[in-house]
């Protein structure tokens, strides 16, 4: 089992970055492929990037491609999700999720850990 805590959510403008943080309780974090959720209000939760736990192959959605990077630090147990050239569309509560598969799955069933969640707003 393995327990995820998001942070780095806030209220910025389009054009604006920020990066996201989700730490995990336990140093078998490196045995698991990561992924970053969101979720706006009414609608379904969607997959944005993830991250393999066997080479480090990174996976994104078409709609944060060029703009997000997803990463990951081992030695402390933290998954980052850089986020630049945020738009209004990209307002939702972004989850990081925790898979056992080495391959990176974008559907959320496929996740079974997930942190509480951090709100990220944009708006002018």
């Amino acid at each position: 089992q393995i327990q995820l805590t998001e942070s780095g959510g806030g209220l910025v403008r389009p054009g604006d970055s920020l990066r996201l943080s989700c730490v995990a309780s336990r140093d078998t974090f490196q045995y698991f492929t990561m992924g970053w959720f969101r979720q706006a209000p009414g609608k379904e939760r969607e997959f944005v990037a993830g991250i393999s736990k066997k080479d480090g192959r990174t996976n994104y959605a078409d709609s944060v491609k060029g703009r997000f990077v997803i990463s990951r630090n081992n030695a402390e147990n933290t998954l980052y999700l850089q986020m630049n050239s945020l738009k209004i569309d990209d307002t939702a509560v972004y989850y990081c999720a925790a898979s056992l598969p080495i391959d990176i799955y974008t559907a959320p069933a496929q996740y079974s850990y997930w942190g509480q969640g951090t709100q990220v707003s944009i708006n002018s």
